[in-house]
């Protein structure tokens, strides 16, 4: 790096600091993390701070973090990301950064830049293809020089679709090989439920900024494809009645898909995954044993819903949202109207704490592929229109997704950084599957709400 450059700290002051403390996703952070803070030894998490750029704000957020409780005695720290020298002195402070300032496009590269430089590692929870590609591009290069680890994609976009796809692909043991998995998303509630502001801005920049993403993807060379024995089946209907499962669903962009790709890319190339900092013989054997497990398949995601009526809602806002993003004035309309062109999906203030408390998330990955056979007693068994004759169906469930699950993944993503350093891969721009995949970040969900299930194992027998 440039000999200006500053440096991390060797014993920085803070475990972590969380960016944007204060924002609507930001306090759900700091509430998760508060529930971990503690200077004893054995604790993964013995200091940390808040910054933003109102102390007043981050005080408000503090104290709602904490409460029943007393807010304990957490620095509040002042910088803006439009100051970069601001977030460079951040940098110095901490052995990691969590990012909360989106939309990521528009907030997030002054972050990522300032952590490539000292060294420091990054964790987003950001849903948006065009900024992550984009800092790959960017920033990986000196990132593996500088030894910082760049994670985008630490929320509810997208390790549920990450650790779901590969808890599903793992069950494809023996003589059986995936093809296609396909993700239903379902968010449900108690009550209807208006999501934040920010997803709704980050949704329609992305449409505004599509063309920037295929001029980025076109300049660069082109990704390394796995290995998959059958291409993808036909794209199906627009929208598909899922009757096993009892739901509704429709295909629409999604980051999920872009960064299953970004990991499938890497294991192409590095089919062992990526060295890890400390090259132990451990190390070394987990990653190894973790990766030969994982057979790549084709990967899809659908929105679902119980009700056909939502699934048409949700179609009606994509198509506002793609009419109208695509000008000025259009998105000024957009956004300055989010309850009206969202159909009351999204509103500037958020969902309530009631709200939230009262929704949770189902997470369906349907996996169709082969299992050979070869004896007399399975002779029934046969191959299905489109070469499959096996159907794996798998499930990640849990609750509220935007804030509380992408909290409590956000933080446990956190502490992997923290305790297994030198498990992890030694510097890049990385999805979360190639970084977190081999280790324990499944069973840190699960011991923390987030489950992973497997429903069935069926082989299609003739009728």
């Amino acid at each position: 790096m440039s000999g200006g450059s500053q440096q991390v700290l060797s014993t920085p002051l803070y475990d972590l600091i969380i960016l944007g403390a204060s924002g609507f996703t930001g306090k759900y952070v700091v509430r998760e993390a508060l529930k971990f803070l503690n200077p004893s030894p054995s604790s993964p998490l013995k200091s940390l701070a808040l910054a933003g750029r109102n102390h007043a704000k981050l005080t408000e957020a503090l104290k709602w973090a904490a409460h029943p409780l007393p807010p304990p005695p957490v620095p509040l720290l002042i910088s803006d990301v439009a100051e970069p020298q601001s977030i460079r002195h951040l940098c110095t402070q901490t052995k990691l950064i969590l990012n909360c300032v989106g939309p990521f496009r528009r907030y997030g590269e002054p972050v990522v830049a300032a952590c490539v430089e000292t060294g420091c590692t990054y964790l987003d929870i950001c849903g948006e293809p065009e900024f992550m590609e984009r800092m790959e591009a960017e920033y990986d290069e000196k990132a593996v020089e500088s030894g910082s680890l760049v994670v985008s994609g630490c929320g509810f976009d997208s390790v549920p679709a990450e650790l779901g796809l590969i808890f599903n692909l793992r069950q494809w043991v023996g003589k059986s090989v995936p093809n296609w998995v396909e993700a239903y998303v379902s968010l449900e509630s108690n009550k209807g439920m208006a999501y934040n502001f920010g997803t709704f801005e980050s949704a329609v920049l992305g449409v505004a900024n599509a063309a920037e993403l295929v001029q980025l993807r076109r300049s660069r060379p082109r990704r390394r494809r796995p290995m998959i024995p059958s291409p993808a089946p036909p794209k199906g209907p627009l929208i598909e009645h899922k009757k096993d499962l009892g739901i509704w669903g429709v295909r629409l962009p999604s980051a999920d898909s872009t960064v299953v790709q970004r990991t499938f890319s890497t294991l192409a190339k590095n089919p062992q995954g990526l060295p890890a900092l400390s090259q132990t013989s451990q190390h070394i054997q987990q990653r190894n044993e973790f990766w030969s497990s994982v057979k790549p398949a084709h990967f899809g995601v659908k929105i679902c819903s119980k009700s056909y009526l939502q699934i048409r809602r949700f179609i009606i806002v994509g198509i506002l949202i793609g009419m109208f993003a695509k000008t000025s004035f259009g998105r000024w309309l957009l956004l300055t109207f989010p309850s009206i062109f969202s159909l009351g999906l999204f509103k500037k203030g958020g969902p309530s704490e009631h709200d939230v408390q009262n929704a949770s998330f189902k997470m369906w990955f349907v996996g169709r592929g082969f299992e050979l056979i070869d004896d007399n007693e399975n002779k029934g068994i046969v191959v299905e229109e489109g070469g499959y004759n096996k159907e794996i169906v798998t499930r990640v469930m849990g609750p509220e997704p935007g804030y509380v699950t992408t909290s409590i993944i956000l933080i446990q993503c956190a502490f992997i950084v923290l305790t297994q350093r030198e498990a992890l891969p030694k510097g890049g721009v990385l999805t979360p599957g190639i970084v977190f995949g081999p280790t324990d970040l499944q069973q840190r969900l699960q011991e923390n709400g987030i489950s992973f299930d497997v429903i069935s194992k069926n082989l299609k027998f003739q009728k």
